[in-house]
């Protein structure tokens, strides 16, 4: 069966370690991300008494891109699980569908009604202490709690709004990649290949300065057009703004992933790029320091600016990792075998063992290093515990993403290509 991409992009290794070793990196420095979230002033689903406003900036250093990073990485991902299934025959879109299915839906589904819950009812019961309820625990604000979660009867309501659930909260990442992999299914069987013609057309204009120039100016339109008007909820519905930002990135992952000719192009200008990256962070940390509070009113000209300096910001970081991942991170071996299947389990389950521990270190008043020290420990503890029970309980591992292991051995298979969360 002839590939659906350009020929740039058709014969080569079945694995770019580059891109495994970068996904790995990713969900680490979201784990990382989540933990900081209890100590800023943004909103969480649980805070920490510990505010330190200065580390906001710090935390804007990965905030624009982070999970665009993850789509672009994931889509790339899903290029190779299309030529696997083309190398060996049959039907690609069908089996591509089928496999995003069986890897996504169990784990959407466990995470919502039994990973996720814990985190409302922490929510509900700082936000019920905050309305001066006693005993949180046993009012009827938390009685029955999971029976109401599962079935949107909870009445959870304040000044700020409703908790509607069930919900999927981080888990919006695995909820939006399943219908844009079925997508990207139905794409690759239509007749006259339209993924390949978008290939071959995004790979010319994307050769030398387009790598920056085009992805900028995508990014800068939607910030123009959708972002002021559809704010970002991870609902699903309604949330133009950011499926045109994530299946957009995610389209473009899954286009470049087998071209060399972007590859080294990523490679040449991993130093402009970074250095973009570098400036257009500190012009938007500065700009969103000094407009931190609530009524704070830029004037319309520099609020225009920041749009561009956003989109740059989100781009050029993704372009600099990259380039500098194209570059340096071209070994596998067993520690990349773990991690690149492990860091779907441990996304699935970081954000509740974070809040839970931080919930029960937050009364014993530890000084903030430690709290926060015991918190990254424990959330990477029980990350790797939960993904040992997984890749030993067969297809139950499939609850927390983790599909029975294959191989000789037992082990996964060596050549088997990127894993998209």
């Amino acid at each position: 069966m002839s590939s659906t991409l350009p020929p740039a992009a058709a014969p080569g290794a079945l694995r770019r370690y580059d891109l495994d070793w970068i996904r790995v990196g990713a969900f680490f420095l979201l784990i990382l991300y989540h933990v900081g979230m209890l100590y800023v002033s943004w909103d969480f689903h649980v805070k920490s008494p510990h505010i330190v406003e200065a580390v906001q900036p710090f935390m804007m250093i990965t905030s624009p891109w982070r999970l665009t990073l993850l789509f672009v990485v994931s889509g790339a991902a899903t290029r190779f699980m299309v030529d696997g299934f083309e190398a060996r025959g049959g039907h690609a879109g069908r089996r591509l569908a089928g496999s995003r299915t069986l890897r996504l839906l169990p784990a959407l589904l466990f995470g919502m009604f039994v990973i996720v819950p814990p985190q409302s009812y922490f929510e509900v019961f700082q936000a019920a202490q905050g309305l001066g309820v006693a005993d949180p625990a046993h009012s009827p604000w938390l009685q029955d709690f999971w029976i109401k979660y599962a079935t949107a009867s909870g009445g959870w309501c304040d000044a700020d709004g409703c908790l509607t659930t069930p919900t999927w909260n981080h888990l919006w990442f695995v909820a939006y990649l399943l219908p844009y992999g079925l997508l990207v299914a139905a794409l690759v069987g239509l007749p006259g290949k339209p993924l390949g013609v978008l290939g071959r057309w995004t790979e010319r204009a994307c050769a030398g300065w387009g790598l920056l120039i085009w992805p900028i100016l995508y990014l800068g339109v939607l910030r123009f057009t959708l972002a002021p008007i559809f704010e970002v909820t991870h609902a699903f519905w309604g949330d133009w703004y950011n499926h045109a930002l994530s299946f957009g990135a995610y389209l473009f992952g899954f286009l470049i992933a087998r071209s060399e000719v972007l590859k080294a192009n990523f490679v040449r200008l991993r130093r402009p790029a970074a250095i973009l990256a570098l400036v257009s962070w500190a012009a938007w940390a500065t700009y969103a320091w000094i407009y931190r509070a609530d009524d704070a009113a830029p004037p319309e000209a520099l609020r225009n600016a920041m749009r561009v300096v956003y989109a740059v910001d989100q781009w050029a970081w993704i372009a600099a990792i990259m380039g500098y991942g194209a570059r340096y991170l071209n070994r596998g071996g067993p520690v990349l075998r773990y991690l690149s299947v492990g860091v779907f389990p441990f996304y699935i389950v970081h954000q509740t063992v974070i809040i839970v521990a931080a919930w029960y270190l937050m009364p014993l008043n530890l000084p903030l290093p430690v709290e926060a020290g015991l918190v990254i420990t424990a959330t990477f503890a029980a990350c790797f515990a939960a993904y040992e029970i997984a890749r030993r309980s067969g297809w139950l591992g499939l609850l927390l993403g983790v599909r029975p292991r294959s191989g000789p051995a037992g082990g996964q298979a060596a050549n088997r290509p990127p894993l998209p969360a």
